[in-house]
């Protein structure tokens, strides 16, 4: 098997000829490596969120508690933003190929570990823990190594066409994942549902095993252990451009994360329980994909630093029209406290679920373009390490939304958090991305980190 390039550095994007509205299917065409890894991936991603939904349903059969199935997200926190951190470092330093087939080897292993005590029946909840930990860990290192590997795969004009399609797998995931969880539960039980996610893994393991060697550079390999992690932070601090895309990212997440509501609306607000959860939750999957799929011509914009500020700007406002849908539903006296999903508020059900759209919608594009930049400024041999670091911001933004948004829900009404949020989100973008001007006029055809 023979190695990738060096990586392509001589294509830049240039502002889009392309008159089609619909995503650019290029990247797909042109690198089969890339086709093979990006449909793999996918399909093992569907099992993942399979397993990620069935572990939250078995841990509440089980304990009856929701707070212990909160504690799988916070036991693998720590742990994750580790692997992060130490996972890009290995990324930088050994054959990518190699290190994402051997990370997600150990989350197969995990998976079959999961399916095996499932199907002895085994009911200790401590070893749900140590096995999603496990898993999480194999799952970060896995993730930071693919998306280090694609701009080897692919020419830098692709790279914002590239991450399209993987919005569009991302939404896939979301919104297939969790359904068929919830069918396989009720129908077939735990055991056949961890195993299905054993089977979907195969296809991620296609998509790695078919690529060509990913060797760092030599000149520029990494040295290995915590001194290597200290030189990807150090590179941070000289890379405002890149530091900026994870800054307004975790401004989104920290304020603008309203999906830990989704249940108490569902209960009190909108009525209607779990279906009205699922539907908000689909909803903001389904805003991200339907901008993927509407993205041909949005990801040949020259100026993503603004693109990406626009997009954040418009994520925030539809949170806030989320929080005014709920407050409107509460103050008005509209609210519905029925479980039933036929007694459910449809006229305050239809503008929530508009309001998560736009906001999932938006994300993604800001995701596109932050992508973009990490995978174009950034240079090969610290990509890892910087990928890790992103890993890291996706995976701890959301649980400090989560932090915000439950404890200001408990402490005044359910609606206060996504409007409050929502506002924050605008102003703290829009002011800070204007203090960095070099983020502001970020140029993709002449990349700088």
């Amino acid at each position: 098997m023979t190695d990738a390039p060096p990586g392509p550095e001589a294509a830049a994007p240039t502002e889009s000829p392309r008159r089609s509205h619909f995503v650019d299917l290029t990247p797909l065409r042109v690198s089969p490596p890339f086709a093979r890894l990006w449909f793999g991936n996918t399909l093992a991603g569907i099992g993942t969120f399979v397993t990620n939904t069935a572990v939250g349903l078995h841990i509440y059969d089980l304990t009856r508690s929701t707070f212990m199935v909160s504690l799988v997200a916070w036991f693998s926190l720590l742990p994750m933003i580790v692997a992060g951190l130490y996972g890009g470092a290995i990324a930088d330093r050994f054959d990518r190929r190699t290190v994402a087939l051997s990370a997600s080897t150990v989350a197969w292993a995990s998976t079959v570990v999961l399916a095996t005590i499932a199907w002895l029946g085994a009911t200790h909840v401590w070893m749900f823990y140590v096995i999603t930990t496990v898993n999480a860990v194999a799952a970060t290192i896995a993730s930071a190594t693919r998306q280090a590997i694609t701009p080897r795969l692919l020419t830098r004009d692709m790279l914002p066409k590239a991450a399209a399609l993987l919005g569009i797998s991302a939404g896939v995931m979301v919104t297939v994942g969790p359904g068929i969880a919830g069918v396989l539960v009720a129908r077939a039980g735990y055991a056949w549902t961890y195993t299905v996610d054993v089977e979907l893994f195969f296809a991620g393991f296609f998509g790695l095993w078919t690529l060509p060697r990913i060797r760092p550079e030599s000149e520029h390999a990494a040295v290995g252990g915590f001194r290597s992690v200290v030189d990807g932070l150090a590179h941070l601090r000289r890379a405002p451009n890149v530091r900026m895309s994870f800054i307004v990212d975790i401004i989104a997440m920290t304020f603008g994360q309203p999906m830990v509501l989704f249940p108490a609306v569902g209960a009190i607000v909108i009525g209607g329980g779990s279906v009205t959860a699922g539907i908000l939750l689909a909803s903001f999957a389904v805003g991200g994909i339907v901008s993927s799929l509407g993205s041909g011509r949005v990801t040949g914009l020259r100026w993503q630093g603004r693109a990406i500020r626009d997009s954040i700007v418009a994520y925030g406002l539809g949170v806030l029209g989320f929080g005014v849908v709920l407050a409107v539903t509460t103050l008005g006296g509209f609210a519905v406290t029925s479980m039933d999903f036929g007694d459910v508020n449809r006229w305050a059900l239809a503008g929530a679920a508009l309001c998560l759209a736009v906001s999932g919608g938006a994300d993604n594009i800001s995701a596109i373009f932050r992508q973009s930049i990490l995978q174009s400024a950034v240079p090969d041999h610290l990509r890892g390490r910087t990928q890790g670091v992103f890993t890291v911001v996706v995976t701890g933004g959301p649980r400090l939304g989560q932090m915000f948004a439950g404890t200001l829900a408990t402490l005044t009404a359910t609606w206060v958090p996504s409007v409050v949020g929502g506002a924050l989100v605008v102003v703290l973008v829009v002011v800070t991305v204007a203090r960095v001007t070099s983020f502001r006029d970020y140029d993709a055809l002449h990349p700088q980190p």
